[in-house]
This record gives structure tokens, sequence and C-alpha cells, in this order.
């Protein structure tokens, strides 16, 4: 008997409430990708993807349910921000396993605005993603952070990230149903 992993159609049909076929195609991908959201948003709004901590804090491993006793977690909030547009595309929430990541991580995850892709990539770490869930939610508490009717329901996708088999973080990153389509010109070369 094999373990196959969901297809990415498998996924969005677990979406209760919301017909997937009326999703962008950049949403759907946004919430089946195991790469990170950082390119492919640059990638489809031709601009820069800047960080923005919003939340930082200790908290207690026993409320993450996952990780030892008396172990230190991060809780981070972050946007993800247009650097042109200074629209928010995302904002993701992370438990952190704190002590079981590489010093230099560590440091570069607390102190600079990077996003976890890049650091990932600027530090080689290894890493496998397990999708936990995919859902949609009306906008409720997060509306601070996204504008206009397009962001009256977020897409939630949350997923478990293990390194050298050790689950080190939790992240949960939501986004808005439907973008605004960019007003990109094509440049005549004269």
């Amino acid at each position: 008997m094999s373990n196959r992993k969901d297809s990415a159609t498998d996924l969005l049909a677990k979406l209760k409430g919301l017909d997937i076929s009326s999703l962008e195609p950049l949403q759907r991908v946004l919430l089946v990708t195991d790469g990170t959201l950082t390119e492919i948003l640059e990638a489809a709004f031709l601009e820069r993807i800047q960080l923005v901590k919003v939340l930082q804090q200790v908290v207690s491993s026993h409320e993450c349910l996952e990780w030892e006793d008396n172990e230190p977690v991060i809780e981070r909030g972050v946007l993800l921000r247009g650097e042109r547009s200074h629209r928010n595309y995302v904002y993701a929430k992370s438990l952190i396993a704190i002590d079981r990541l590489q010093p230099a991580f560590r440091q570069d995850l607390l102190e600079a605005n990077i996003p976890l892709g890049r650091l990932w990539l600027a530090h080689k770490l290894e890493t496998y993603k397990e999708l936990v869930y995919v859902r949609s939610q009306s906008v409720g508490k997060l509306s601070c952070y996204f504008e206009g009717s397009d962001a009256a329901v977020l897409l939630i996708r949350s997923y478990r990230v293990f390194c050298a088999g050790q689950l080190i973080m939790i992240i949960t990153e939501h986004f808005p149903a439907g973008f605004p389509t960019p007003h990109l010109r094509s440049q005549k070369s004269g």
C-alpha cells in the first residue's frame, strides 16, 4: 500500500464553502505550493517583497502542543508587503522552536527583516514542509492588514516545517481570495 501525497486538486477540494473554480490561478498556486510565497509574489507582481514584523514574542511551549515543556518557542507575525505598492499580500504567523535552529540562522531570524524562504536559502537549510490544512475564512480581525472588498475572504494554509527530522516551525499564512490585477505596461524599445 503506498502512502501518496494529496494532489493539488485534492487539497483545493478541502476548501469548504468556497468554489475553487472562482479563485484566481495565483490564489490556487499560493494555497498548494511548497515553495516560498515571496518569490511567487515577486514574479506575479513584478515588485520586491519586504518583510514587516508585527509580532515577535516568546510563548510557552505547552501552548503549542508540538514541543517539549519549557522549550522556548517564538511566536512571530509578519507581513509580506510590496516595496513599491505598499500592498500587504500575506500575513503569516509562525511558531518557531528557536533552540532547534543553527545560531547564525536564529540570529538572522530574530534581528533581520528577511523572509523565511530567503533565510533557508541563505543558510542552506534543508527543510521538508508538511501541509496541515487549507481553508477560507472572513477577514475578521486581520482586516487592518488587508484593504478593499477583494480582502473580504482570506485563504489560509498551515504547514509544519521539519529540518533534520525535527519539527522546527509551524507556519500559517493568510492572503486575500483575490488580488487587484497589476497594471503592467509593455515597454517598447526604440
